[in-house]
């Protein structure tokens, strides 16, 4: 029988300081510090304060999820981190904290896929069989995998500019709601006619699965502009019927994409058809109930990792740990950080990019 591994895992790839213990399929402890104060100010995450505050605290957050967890070092079974793709001097600072404490303690490093992270974790969190088609959709990336091992991904489509997660954000931004923009959004549009502003839905005209979100910016911009030039400003109602007109149209985008993404899928003819979908976006109610009802509708199992485990975070990253290491797959100190990364080495390169790094 094989051992059940015990890893540390470390994540900074962006504005969420991360820490976790997990041992086999079992969260012993998940420790995130996010920074959202830091940036309030700026309209967006700043590089350099990320990586400055990410310095500061990996190692209380270290400590503090090996105490949570009953764990020491002497009883882990290898170190797992974020390698990339994301924000460089986040990266760096994880990567180089993994390596002291292999240095320090001889214990196997593992340099993960921040994207592997998110496409692994139906798997940590449920029952799910290879391969399942995965949509991983967040702050900086956005794209269409058909996953078929842990260190297997075919790319089938993708967001050709702004990621849905960057596109809430500076909806937001411009609707005068909190960062981030992703709860603030649902939150208002929940009390808001979708219909008052219709939004336009950029490439459903064409074939493929391929994705566009930087014109719903443009369209919400104007759609204000109008409002603010003909009543001087905006009522708590303008902003939710915008709102849920962005986030309408975001919801048909996705699932009309993911129509086709299950069709290409499915055409395999997977013994299991599964679906899942990870990231940050995931956590949206209506997006997830919209993408489950397709999914009935196309007899494909639908599932969908809890929202904490949505947004970034280390468990997943240590899941994935364990996948390579029980692979026999390890890195030495001659590990890198990587701000570009794909996980489909073969796939062309997306255009545009992201708030969280460039298009992987």
């Amino acid at each position: 029988m094989a051992k059940t591994l015990t890893l540390l895992g470390i994540e900074s790839s962006c504005d969420d300081t991360a820490a976790a213990i997990v041992r086999g399929k079992k969260i012993l402890s998940s420790v995130v510090y996010g920074q959202t104060s830091l940036h309030a100010d700026f309209g967006g995450v700043v590089p350099e304060i990320a990586a400055r505050a990410h310095a500061e605290k990996l190692d209380l957050c270290i400590e503090e999820a090996l105490k949570i967890a009953k764990v020491k070092l002497s009883g882990l079974d290898g170190i797992a981190v974020t390698a990339g793709p994301g924000l460089i001097g986040g990266v760096v600072s994880g990567v180089m904290y993994a390596k002291g404490i292999a240095a320090a303690t001889g214990l196997p490093l593992i340099g993960v896929n921040h994207l592997a992270g998110h496409a692994l974790t139906p798997r940590l969190t449920g029952r799910i069989a290879f391969p399942y088609l995965m949509l991983l959709v967040s702050g900086g990336h956005c794209q269409f995998l058909i996953v078929e091992a842990h260190d297997s991904y075919k790319r089938i489509g993708g967001t050709i500019d702004d990621a849905p997660g960057e596109a809430f954000d500076k909806t937001a931004r411009i609707l005068g709601l909190p960062q981030p923009g992703g709860p603030a959004i649902e939150e208002v549009a929940a009390t808001g006619d979708p219909g008052r502003f219709p939004m336009p839905r950029p490439l459903l005209g064409q074939e493929g699965c391929d994705m566009s979100f930087s014109g719903l910016k443009t369209a919400i911009l104007r759609a204000r502009d109008a409002v603010v030039a003909e009543k001087g400003g905006l009522t708590p109602q303008d902003q939710a019927d915008l709102a849920a007109g962005f986030q309408d149209a975001v919801t048909a985008i996705l699932t009309e994409k993911t129509r086709r993404a299950l069709t290409v899928y499915l055409e395999s003819a997977p013994k299991r058809p599964a679906f899942a979908v990870a990231g940050g976006v995931a956590a949206n109610g209506p997006i997830r109930d919209s993408l489950q009802a397709l999914c009935k509708e196309m007899k494909t199992q639908f599932t969908a990792p809890p929202a904490a485990l949505c947004t970034d975070n280390a468990a997943m990253i240590a899941y994935a740990g364990q996948q390579r290491l029980a692979a026999g797959q390890t890195d030495d100190m001659q590990l890198s950080a990587r701000p570009r990364w794909p996980l489909d080495e073969d796939a062309a390169p997306m255009l545009g990019s992201g708030k969280k790094g460039a298009k992987a």
